[in-house]
C-alpha cells in the first residue's frame, strides 16, 4: 500500500472500471440539466437518474465517472470540523441492466487489494442483515471470514427513496487501526467510533417498492456504486481527514501563508483557515459551471460560501481581496482531470474579484452594525436579534442570514427568523408586483393539444407552403376552447404544418398571413409548445374551418430581417471569445428584424478598443460572404466539430449545426442566411451590464444600419444648428469655444459657491454631537448645489481637526451623502469612504473613498433623516 496523490487515484479508478469494459464519462455539470428537483449535483448518481429510471437510454449500460459534488446543508458546521465540507469529488461504477452483484463485489475488491494493494486485513465488508446472496459471494468467491462480515439493518444497509426502484447495499470499511478506537472487543463496522471508515458502497437497485412496504423483483436489476475521492485519498495517503489531502493541503498551506497563521496551533484560526479552504474549492468548480453569484438559487449557494469565506479572512487579519490568489491554486491543483478550470480561468477569478470586491465595501460597516447590535442585546440581556435587524444586514450590506446567524451564534445569541422571512416575502411579493402578472393558457388549456401530431416546420428553406387546420382555440367569456369554425375575431390555429417559425431560442415569432379559399387571416405573432406551433391570428375576411387546406406565407421582408439579425448573433458571439476570450459564453439573446440583443458572460465592461475590434471582425466576416451551411447530425459529431453549444442546455441525439465559413460553427434550431454577405452591415448601438457577471450588447443589421447613420447625421445637423455652427465642420471648434465660456462661468459660480458655504459653517456646527472623544455634524442640505456642498465639507475638515461631518444634498432631482473626517478623527479610527457608504445604503445607495473625503450616491429621498441618524452608530463603532 503506497502514498497516492488524488489525482493519481482518480484516474486510476477510471482507468480500472475502462478495463471492465466501460465508458468513461467526463464529470457532468454541477448545475443540473433538465432536473428541477436540485440546485446543484449532490451525489455522482444524481446525473444518472433518468438511465435508472427508463426515461432515457444510456450511452453504454456500464458507465465509470468521477462527479463534482457540492452539498451545503451543514454549511454551517464547515470549518468547525475538519469532516465537513461542500466540494467533494464521488467516484462511481454504473450498471444498467447489465452485471450485478456477481461482478460489482469482486471488482471493488480487486481494486482496493490488487490495484491500491490495501491490504485485505484490514478491509471489512458489510451488507443488508438478509442479503445471502451477498454474503456467499464475500465468503465462498472472495474468501472474507465471516466473522469479518458484518451485517447491518435496513437503517444502514438498505437505500430506497419512498417508492420506486430500491434494494440492499454492501460495504466496504477500512480498519484504521486501535488508536481510532473505542475500546470495545465488540468494535467493528457499524460502532460510532472512528476507527472504521467505510470508502465503498455498492447499491444493488433490485426490488421495486409500491410505496405501502410491498416488495417486488425488478426484471433489470442495477449497480450504483459510489466511493469519496478524498476519503479515499485519506486512507492512501495516511492522513485524518481531507483538509491533509495532498491537492486540499496546498490550498491550505497559501491560505496560511497569506494569513501568516500556523495551522494546528490555534482553534479558532483553525476553523477559518478550513472555512476557506473548502469554500475556495466549490466556489472555483460552481463558477466554472456557470453559477454566478446571485440572490436567487444556486446563486445565493455562491455568494453564501464567497462571502462566508471573506469574514473568514477577516478574522485571521487579512484585510485585503485574497480570494483570487487561492482560486489559482484551486485551478493548478484540479486542471489535470478539469481542463475548463484553465480555459475559464480568467473569467472565474474575475468573478470571484468582482464578488469579494463587492463585499468588501460593505462587510466593515455592516460588521459594525453587527457589533453594535449584539453590544445593546447583551446589555439588556436580550437573547435573540430582531428580524428587523437582520432583514437590515441583508437588504443594505449583503450580509447573508446564515453569516448573520453563524456570528450571532457566537456570542449566544438567536435570530428573529419568522420576521425575517416575513420581511423577505413583503419585499419578494413587492417586486413580482412591480413586473406585473403575465397572461397565458394554463395546464387545463395546454391539455387540448395532447391528441394533436406535432408541426411539421417547414419554415427553413420555404417562406410559403399549403397546410391543412387541425385546430382553432378561442378565448371568451367561457374560457379558453377548441371550435370546428370561425367567421370573425381572434382566435389561434394549428396547421400540420407551416413556414411560420414558432418564438424560441431568442428569435421573435414570424408574421404573415393565411388564406384558404372562403378565408383570410392575418397571423400577428406564432409561438410553439412541445412540437406544436401555435398561429396567434385576427379574422379579416370569411370563415375558416377545422380541416380546410390553406396556404400559409409569411411577410418575407420581416422574415429576412430577422435572419440578418440572427446570423449575425452567431458572428458577434464568435468576434467576442476572440476579443476577450473563451469564457465568453452566451447568456440570452433576443433577435428581431434588423435588431439583436445579445447577453454574455464577462465581468467588465468593454472598452472602446474591445467593441471596435469586435464590430471590426463581425464586419470583416460579413465581407468574406462567407457560405452560412446548416446540417442535422449526431451530437458527438457537433462536438468533434467544436460546434458551439448554450450552457445547461439538453440536446438530443440529433442536433442542428450552423456553420458560417471557418469562423463560426454553433448549435441552432432558428432561420439564418445562407451567405453571410446578406446581412449587409453591423453595428454596434450599446454595450452594459445586466446582471453580475452578465454585459449586454445591442446592435443593428442591415437597414437598421442605415437608420443609425441617418439618425447620427440628423443629430449633428441639429447640434451644429444649436451652436450656432456655420456647418457641421464647424462644429468641434465652436464646441470648444463654448467649453471656453462655461469654464469662465464656473469659476464665477465656484467664488460665489464659496461664500454660500461660509454663511452655513457656524449654523452647521452648533448642532454637533459628542461621540467618544470626536464631535458629528450631520445635516441635510435641500437647496445647496453639489458644489457648495463640497466646499462647505473640506472648510469643515480642514477647520476642526476632530469633527466628523456628513452631508446629505438633495438638489435637481439627485440625492448625495459627503463626508469628512478631520486628521484627528481619521487617527481615531474613522474611514469616510465606509461611514459614507454605510449612510448610502440605508436609502439604497453607495459609495466610497478616501479616509478623510469621500461621497455617495443615495436613492430614496424619504429614508435622508435615517442615513443620517445611523451615522452616529457607524461612528462609534470605527472609533479605537
Amino acid at each position: 500500500m503506497q502514498w497516492t496523490s488524488l489525482n493519481d487515484l482518480r484516474e486510476k479508478y477510471l482507468s480500472f472500471f475502462e478495463s471492465k469494459g466501460h465508458l468513461r464519462l467526463p464529470s457532468f455539470p454541477l448545475v443540473p440539466i433538465n432536473d428541477k428537483s436540485l440546485l446543484l449535483i449532490n451525489s455522482g448518481m444524481a446525473p444518472m437518474k433518468k438511465y435508472f429510471t427508463g426515461e432515457e437510454i444510456p450511452p453504454r449500460n456500464r458507465v465509470t465517472t468521477c462527479q463534482k459534488c457540492i452539498r451545503t446543508p451543514d454549511l454551517e458546521r464547515v470549518g468547525h470540523t475538519a469532516r465537513h465540507g461542500t466540494y467533494f469529488e464521488m467516484l462511481g461504477n454504473f450498471s444498467f441492466g447489465d452485471y450485478f452483484k456477481n461482478e460489482a463485489i469482486p471488482w471493488a475488491w480487486e481494486f482496493l487489494t490488487e490495484w491500491l494493494e490495501i491490504p485485505g486485513e484490514l478491509l471489512w465488508p458489510s451488507i443488508y442483515e438478509n442479503d445471502e446472496e451477498a454474503f456467499e459471494i464475500w465468503n465462498k468467491k472472495i474468501g472474507v471470514p465471516a466473522e469479518r462480515i458484518v451485517r447491518l439493518g435496513k437503517a444502514d444497509n438498505f437505500w430506497e427513496h419512498g417508492s420506486g426502484p430500491c434494494g440492499p447495499c454492501s460495504e466496504i470499511y477500512f480498519d484504521r487501526g486501535v488508536k481510532y478506537g473505542c475500546g470495545s472487543p465488540d468494535c467493528k463496522p457499524g460502532c460510532d467510533c472512528d476507527r472504521f471508515m467505510e470508502i465503498w458502497n455498492n447499491v444493488f437497485s433490485q426490488f421495486n417498492n409500491d410505496g405501502n412496504g410491498n416488495y417486488t423483483e425488478l426484471t433489470q436489476k442495477n449497480i450504483d456504486t459510489g466511493m469519496g475521492l478524498e476519503r479515499l485519498a485519506c486512507v492512501m495517503q495516511g492522513v485524518d481527514n481531507l483538509f491533509e489531502v495532498d491537492t486540499v493541503r496546498k490550498i491550505l498551506n497559501t491560505v496560511c501563508s497569506i494569513s501568516g497563521k500556523e495551522y494546528g496551533k490555534d482553534a479558532a484560526n483553525d476553523v477559518s483557515i478550513r472555512v476557506i479552504t473548502d469554500h475556495i474549492r466549490s466556489s472555483t468548480f460552481m463558477i466554472s459551471d456557470g453559477v454566478i453569484p446571485s440572490n436567487e438559487g444556486r446563486g445565493y449557494v455562491l455568494r453564501r460560501i464567497l462571502r462566508r469565506a471573506c469574514r473568514h479572512g477577516k478574522l485571521l487579519g487579512i484585510n485585503r481581496t485574497f480570494l483570487t490568489e487561492l482560486c489559482e491554486v484551486v485551478i493548478g491543483e484540479n486542471i489535470s482531470a478539469y481542463p475548463e478550470l484553465g480555459e475559464k480561468k480568467n473569467y472565474i477569478i474575475k468573478v470571484i474579484e468582482n464578488e469579494e470586491t463587492r463585499f468588501d465595501a460593505t462587510i466593515d460597516a455592516g460588521l459594525s452594525i453587527l457589533s453594535g447590535i449584539i453590544d445593546e442585546a447583551e446589555r439588556s440581556g436580550k437573547k435573540t436579534i430582531s428580524g428587523e435587524d437582520v432583514f437590515k444586514l441583508y437588504d443594505t450590506f449583503g450580509f447573508p442570514i446564515d453569516l448573520t446567524r453563524e456570528i450571532a451564534s457566537e456570542k449566544g445569541l438567536e435570530l428573529d427568523e419568522d420576521t425575517f422571512t416575513a420581511l423577505m416575502t413583503e419585499q419578494k411579493n413587492r417586486a413580482r408586483a412591480a413586473r406585473g402578472n403575465v397572461g397565458g393558457w394554463d395546464e387545463s388549456s395546454k391539455q387540448m393539444l395532447d391528441d394533436l401530431a406535432k408541426t411539421e416546420f417547414v419554415g427553413y428553406y420555404n417562406l410559403e407552403s399549403e397546410a391543412k387546420v387541425l385546430a382553432i382555440i378561442i378565448e371568451d367569456e367561457d374560457g379558453t376552447r377548441s371550435v370546428s369554425e370561425i367567421s370573425e375575431g381572434d382566435f389561434t390555429l394549428v396547421l400540420d404544418k407551416t413556414p411560420f417559425y414558432g418564438e424560441g431560442g431568442g428569435q421573435v415569432g414570424d408574421t404573415g398571413v393565411i388564406r384558404s379559399e372562403g378565408a383570410t387571416v392575418a397571423v400577428s405573432d406564432t409561438k410553439k409548445t412541445d412540437g406544436i406551433y401555435l398561429h396567434i391570428c385576427s379574422l379579416t375576411s370569411g370563415a375558416l374551418k377545422v380541416g380546410d387546406t390553406v396556404t400559409a406565407s409569411l411577410e418575407t421582408e420581416r422574415r429576412r430581417a430577422i435572419m440578418r439579425a440572427h446570423s449575425c448573433c452567431h458572428l458577434l458571439q464568435a468576434a467576442l471569445r476572440k476579443v476577450l476570450g473563451s469564457h465568453v459564453e452566451q447568456a440570452g439573446s433576443y433577435v428581431e428584424g434588423d435588431h439583436l440583443r445579445f447577453d454574455f458572460t464577462h465581468f467588465a465592461a468593454m472598452t472602446g478598443e474591445e467593441l471596435a475590434a469586435v464590430e471590426a471582425l463581425v464586419n470583416a466576416e460579413i465581407l468574406k460572404g462567407a457560405d452560412v451551411t446548416m446540417q442535422e447530425m449526431e451530437l458527438e459529431e457537433a462536438k468533434k466539430l467544436g460546434a458551439m453549444a448554450l450552457f445547461g442546455e439538453k440536446y438530443g441525439k440529433i442536433v442542428r449545426v450552423v456553420t458560417m465559413g471557418d469562423f463560426s460553427v454553433e448549435f441552432c434550431g432558428g432561420t439564418h442566411l445562407d451567405n453571410t454577405a446578406k446581412i449587409g452591415l453591423f453595428k454596434i448601438a450599446s454595450e452594459a451590464s445586466v446582471a453580475a457577471g452578465v454585459r449586454r450588447i445591442e446592435a443593428k443589421t442591415g437597414l437598421g444600419v442605415l437608420n443609425i447613420i441617418a439618425d447620427q447625421q440628423k443629430l449633428i445637423a441639429d447640434t451644429a444648428s444649436e451652436l450656432k455652427a456655420q456647418n457641421p465642420a464647424d462644429l468641434a471648434k465652436r464646441a470648444a469655444a463654448v467649453r471656453e465660456e462655461l469654464h469662465t462661468a464656473k469659476g464665477e459660480i465656484d467664488a460665489l459657491n464659496s461664500k454660500l458655504a461660509a454663511s452655513k459653517l457656524d449654523g452647521i456646527l452648533s448642532s454637533a454631537k459628542q461621540v467618544g472623544k470626536l464631535r458629528l455634524v450631520s445635516a441635510a442640505l435641500e437647496d445647496m448645489q453639489l458644489d457648495a456642498a463640497r466646499a462647505l465639507a473640506d472648510e469643515i475638515k480642514a477647520t476642526c481637526p476632530d469633527t466628523v461631518a456628513v452631508l446629505a444634498v438633495s438638489a435637481n432631482g439627485k440625492l448625495n451623502f459627503i463626508a469628512v473626517a478631520g486628521k484627528e478623527a481619521v487617527a481615531a479610527g474613522i474611514h469616510a469612504g465606509k461611514l459614507v457608504g454605510a449612510v448610502a445604503a440605508v436609502t439604497g445607495g453607495k459609495g466610497g473613498g478616501r479616509p478623510d473625503n469621500a461621497m455617495a450616491g443615495g436613492n430614496d429621498t424619504a429614508k435622508i433623516a435615517d442615513a443620517l441618524a445611523s451615522a452616529e452608530q457607524t461612528v462609534s463603532a470605527m472609533i479605537k
